[in-house]
């Protein structure tokens, strides 16, 4: 009892602490948001400017996520050897300028800026996830739950915000405004306490007995991770150029078009802690793969752009709670090897992300239809139901 009682003082304590820190983190979640999905909106833009065809709009998201996938794996390094604080420093500079620069006169600027801001978000978010865990306790899922929800304000409010900056000619004065908000959040980690920092498990944790887990189980898990961050990305990022199509040209309506997505994707995580107390996990995933196919299918087939928003909600609806009941199964079947087997997975997430757009890209330059480039994330949506069913067994353990 006094070891309950003198962990729940270590937790206020740190609370207390570091509320400026949090205060930080979280504010820079907001930031991150805004630069995962900025792509999507911009990209209209992008191809307008230098009339890009769909295989090279779609190096974009390839070039951002193959730099986050560098950024993720650095951060790991840099936190081991070094703490949390310089990984997080250096990842905002980038992200902000990255911002900055993506306004370029010449396509490969932008691409460059592209993947400055995405080794930059590589760079943030391990660490932000690891240390608000650490700090947050017994109250860690709370406080992460959170955080997850400033990235989606972040990547709510992007689409919106590129729209209006569209409307008075203010794109390059935004995203310096972005910058500036990048600069004042790296300062604030310059100076702010991080405290004693743990990056070494217990040893008696780390060796105590894990569950057992097949080798089938853990390549399906590791294509549900690559499979699904691809699906997201590629709706995401798509979603405003198959609105100007509908729409034949770009207007404030089309631009807002990921902000539909990202809302239905909000929308869902919020309310997903209602639904798991009542059902049990596989069937929500089920149910949600079986909306996000849906989704995309009613996208494909739409002919106008009210259509085309609603069909882009419903697949973020759908996508919502998937992610995070992956994580969970990776935490619940891996026991302490979770972090060691979560490295390699989440590695190929920033793979996925990086090559489902490209391939939207790719088939609809040769298919001559941006529709049929979009049944590569229907595939990923179809694909994920077969793999939840095959680990039927696993999934209801």
């Amino acid at each position: 009892m006094s070891e309950q009682t003198s962990a729940a003082g270590s937790i206020a304590t740190n609370g207390q602490r570091h509320r400026k820190l949090l205060f930080l983190l979280f504010a820079g979640f907001v930031l991150s948001g805004i630069a995962t999905t900025i792509v999507g909106p911009m990209l209209p833009v992008f191809i307008r400017r230098w009339s890009l065809d769909d295989g090279q709009a779609g190096l974009f998201s390839s070039i951002q996520f193959l730099a986050a996938l560098a950024g993720t794996l650095a951060s790991s390094f840099i936190a081991s050897w070094y703490g949390y604080r310089p990984a997080l420093v250096l990842g905002y500079a980038l992200m902000g300028g990255g911002l900055a620069c993506l306004n370029a006169d010449t396509h490969s600027l932008a691409l460059a800026a592209t993947a400055a801001f995405g080794l930059g978000y590589g760079l943030i978010t391990p660490g932000t996830n690891l240390f608000v865990a650490e700090l947050g306790g017994a109250k860690s899922a709370s406080l992460l739950n959170l955080l997850n929800f400033t990235w989606g304000a972040g990547a709510m409010a992007c689409s919106p915000l590129i729209a209006l900056a569209l409307r008075r000619d203010a794109v390059g004065s935004l995203l310096v405004g972005f910058a500036i908000f990048g600069g004042f959040i790296v300062l604030g980690l310059l100076f702010a306490s991080f405290g004693p920092e743990h990056h070494q498990q217990d040893a008696k944790a780390t060796n105590a007995g894990s569950p057992r887990v097949g080798l089938a189980v853990t390549i399906a898990l590791a294509a549900l991770f690559f499979i699904y961050v691809g699906t997201e990305t590629s709706i995401g990022i798509w979603a405003a150029e198959y609105a100007k199509r509908l729409a034949n040209g770009i207007t404030g309506m089309t631009t807002l078009a990921p902000m539909f997505f990202y809302a239905g994707l909000t929308s869902g995580r919020a309310s997903a802690p209602l639904f798991l107390a009542r059902l049990p996990e596989r069937k929500i995933v089920l149910g949600a793969l079986s909306l996000a196919a849906g989704g995309t299918t009613l996208l494909i087939a739409s002919t106008s752009l009210k259509i085309a928003l609603i069909a882009v909600f419903l697949a973020g609806l759908g996508c919502a709670s998937l992610y995070p009941i992956y994580i969970a199964w990776l935490s619940r079947w891996y026991g302490a090897r979770a972090k060691s087997v979560g490295g390699i997975l989440f590695a190929l997430a920033s793979l996925g992300g990086s090559a489902g757009p490209w391939l939207v890209g790719f088939v609809s330059k040769h298919a001559g239809s941006l529709g049929m480039g979009l049944l590569v994330p229907l595939a990923g949506a179809i694909t994920m139901i077969c793999l939840v069913l095959l680990l039927r067994r696993q999934t209801t353990a």
